[in-house]
């Protein structure tokens, strides 16, 4: 990975290469964006910058053999922890390690990607995944051997905030008591959900979502796409790269996404003052429920920004707007005078307590059809 191949964040760069260059790398370093910034993208690109002594924004010039490792991302001296889950082939126990080959793919094929996209790959369906403390486990057997190349050992712990009790406890203990040329990288969109004590060990690097004028030239130089849709798909993506990569694909989450939303958001409607149409609710619920745990999440999380879109529109900041349903006869300017400053402070707890509900392995059929009668009295408050 080429930090000329990252879009974007270029104060970032400079400082990870002279920190390196200069040779003071922190044993600890957290980086902190939203989806789609190119916090993994970094990290790869840095770990090759220290392990392949690179030089340069072009990460080259260093150890060619070092450099042909990570265009597979299969250095022996550079390590991976992320979130997993019991799937057919691995019934117990569940370590990042049984899953490599999975994630180098992965990241070859998108290193934007986000950690849904992950769980689609892994399969999660209604389960929930996580750090473990056997991934901690792994990290203390691959630290106690000698470096492959004689350098730094480098591990890459993405999506840090999954980590459960006992895997931070024990990375804890690691990060109070590192070994010598060992290297962490921490990665996170959520910085508050790690705990307290990880947070202050680590050297903290945030980064922004990415300008439009970025994101537009990597579409037109890297997908071939007409300025004027790639300016489009940039305004919609707002900085998030891998939510421009998906745009593209019609049959993206973001069209299914909306048409639940939608089908929802009709079906509450037509439940005023009918209580035939309150069926309709619950064949929606069960449906919703079906989809499994973490796109569920997503699904309430994308409803968060709908509703949010449609009250900026009720409120005429247009200039903020971006979504665009393309769902036939559901216009958002007709949908927004029903949000407004009277309802959406509850419209947002109600999605908020079923997101939390859902994540702590509540009933989901319950919890939507609960919802959904809810969204049907908040839509009509005047």
């Amino acid at each position: 990975m080429q930090f000329s191949n990252i879009l974007g964040q270029d104060y970032i760069k400079s400082h990870l290469t002279k920190s390196a260059t200069s040779g003071r790398i922190p044993h600890a370093q957290l980086f902190v964006g939203p989806e789609g910034s190119g916090t993994l993208a970094m990290a790869i690109a840095y770990a090759q910058y220290i392990l392949c002594h690179n030089i340069g924004n072009d990460n080259s010039g260093g150890n060619e053999s070092c450099n042909l490792k990570f265009q597979t991302v299969s250095h022996p001296d550079l390590h991976f922890i992320f979130p997993t889950v019991t799937t057919e082939e691995v019934k117990t126990k569940p370590k990042s390690l049984d899953f490599i080959a999975d994630w180098r793919q992965f990241v070859a094929e998108n290193p934007y990607g986000s950690l849904f996209d992950w769980y689609r790959i892994l399969g999660v369906q209604n389960k929930q995944g996580e750090i473990r403390v056997e991934d901690a486990q792994e990290i203390l057997k691959s630290l106690a051997l000698k470096s492959y190349e004689g350098g730094y050992k480098i591990m890459i712990v993405w999506m840090a905030d999954k980590m459960n009790i006992s895997a931070s406890n024990k990375l804890l203990k690691l990060l109070e008591e590192p070994t010598d040329k060992t290297l962490f990288l921490l990665i996170t969109e959520n910085e508050e959900d790690l705990i307290q004590t990880i947070r202050s060990r680590c050297q903290v690097l945030h980064f922004n979502a990415l300008p439009e004028k970025v994101i537009v030239e990597a579409l037109v130089a890297d997908k071939n796409i007409e300025p004027r849709a790639a300016t489009k798909l940039a305004h919609q993506s707002q900085g998030n790269y891998n939510k421009a990569l998906q745009m593209l694909q019609e049959n993206g989450e973001e069209v299914v996404f909306e048409k639940h939303f939608v089908d929802w958001v009709r079906a509450a409607f037509r439940a005023k003052g009918n209580a035939a149409a309150i069926q309709d609710l619950i064949a929606w619920s069960e449906q919703i429920a079906g989809l499994g745990r973490e796109t569920q999440k997503k699904f309430l999380q994308y409803c968060i920004e709908m509703f949010r879109q449609a009250l900026l529109l009720n409120y005429q900041t247009t200039s903020l707007v971006y979504m665009e349903p393309k769902i036939e006869k559901f216009k958002l300017e007709n949908f927004a005078p029903f949000v407004n400053g009277t309802n959406i402070n509850d419209i947002f707890k109600e999605l908020s307590d079923a997101m939390y509900h859902i994540e702590r392995n509540g009933n989901a059929k319950i919890i939507l059809t609960d919802l959904s009668i809810k969204l049907t009295r908040l839509i009509h408050k005047k």
